[in-house]
């Protein structure tokens, strides 16, 4: 399940649930400053706790993380920013050590963080002091630790149960703030679905229609990196033509970073839409666990990371989840396409380009993407009603 989404059972069998809601920000320049010099430290202090614990290992053979404490009196600067954001990146540096202990496999070593390359955000946690949280909403900002209150656009306010525990501010290439605030709050369990063939959609992946359900339906998204080419283009060639770092390179930059993050929102936009409408219109759904990395690899025609199936996997997993609907995948080894449903042939001589086959055993014609929706459907049904392995986590 997507972080952020985790549930913890109570004792009265309700639900632990979390859910973020993420607010724009605009802070004066005072407050901008400070954001400034908060992501500053936090990069600052990651880089200096990998450095020494790779420093004390390779003296003691021992793996050592250091407190942010150690290095607050040779740089009194830490103490001007939130405390709690440097104690995250403690943690979060923690969590990528021991990802990497027992999953080398899947995660890389810790690497430095750079300005230029790394994404601006730090973390900091609301604490329940005597004169009250650290963290919390105005009316028409959020209270933020050492920063004070920041003018926000709350598109959705939280329910009065719901209790605050978390907030990330983060910055986009093109200068813009965001706060993502993280509720805790307790749930009655939903009635779990009954899947039947009836109410169960597959979806098969598929590069010219993003998918291809069982019904035989497809998504069709517009490709909006492919209409937006042309202006890239345009945009960029410009750039090329003026002064590194002058006045109006600066903003050329920032107009073509405004237009990158318009196509990520439309694609956002798309995925949260066309999730919801399955979620709400189906009992289950089941997915095939494709590697859209490797398949980047082979596949030379069409952008498939651009596509942004894997999000709509995650969208779609948790969405299903608050309902009480499973989600299955099915393995990525299951021959989906060469198997057919009427029959359940076996066709080791199909290949990829054969995009209509006729069945060598009960000469059924099937077209190539719907036929594995099909099989996808009918696999993840078995695997339920056998008790098949839980979801996987993409």
């Amino acid at each position: 399940m997507p972080k952020g989404q985790e549930k913890q059972h109570t004792q009265d069998g309700r639900l632990r649930l979390n859910r973020t809601i993420k607010v724009p920000l605009f802070p004066t320049p005072e407050q901008a400053e400070l954001f400034e010099k908060t992501f500053g430290c936090c990069r600052y202090i990651w880089n200096r706790i990998l450095a020494d614990a790779e420093e004390f290992y390779a003296a003691t053979d021992k793996h050592f993380l250091p407190t942010p404490a150690k290095y607050k009196k040779e740089a009194p600067f830490l103490q001007e920013v939130d405390s709690q954001a440097l104690c995250s990146v403690h943690q979060s540096l923690r969590r990528a050590f021991q990802n990497f202990f027992q999953h080398p496999d899947q995660y890389g070593y810790p690497s430095y963080k750079r300005k230029k390359a790394q994404k601006n955000s730090y973390t900091t946690f609301c604490q329940y002091l005597k004169s009250g949280p650290t963290l919390y909403l105005v009316k028409d900002g959020v209270r933020l630790p050492k920063i004070g209150v920041v003018r926000a656009r709350l598109y959705r306010k939280p329910l009065h149960w719901w209790v605050l525990k978390s907030a990330v501010v983060s910055k986009t290439p093109s200068g813009r703030y965001f706060c993502s605030l993280q509720y805790e709050y307790d749930e009655k369990a939903p009635q779990p679905a009954v899947p039947t063939p009836e109410t169960t959609l597959g979806l098969n992946y598929s590069i010219p229609h993003f998918y291809v359900d069982s019904n035989g339906q497809t998504a069709d998204p517009p490709h909006w990196l492919r209409q937006s080419e042309k202006k890239l283009a345009l945009m960029q060639r410009r750039l090329s033509r003026m002064q590194p770092d002058s006045k109006n390179y600066q903003e050329q930059r920032r107009k073509i970073q405004l237009l990158h993050e318009h196509i990520a929102n439309q694609r956002k936009d798309f995925i949260h839409k066309e999730s919801r409408r399955i979620a709400n219109a189906w009992n289950a759904v089941c997915v095939r666990e494709s590697d859209l990395r490797e398949a980047s690899r082979e596949i030379k025609l069409g952008n498939v990371m651009d596509a942004g199936f894997g999000r709509f996997r995650l969208c779609l997993q948790y969405k299903l989840a608050r309902q009480g609907k499973p989600y299955i995948t099915v393995g990525a080894d299951f021959p989906s396409a060469k198997r057919c449903h009427v029959c359940g042939h076996v066709n080791d001589a199909l290949t990829k380009q054969d995009r209509v086959w006729v069945c060598p055993a009960c000469g059924t014609v099937l077209r190539r993407a719907e036929n594995g929706a099909i099989n996808i459907r009918a696999q993840g049904l078995s695997q339920l009603a056998l008790g098949g392995p839980p979801p996987a986590i993409d």
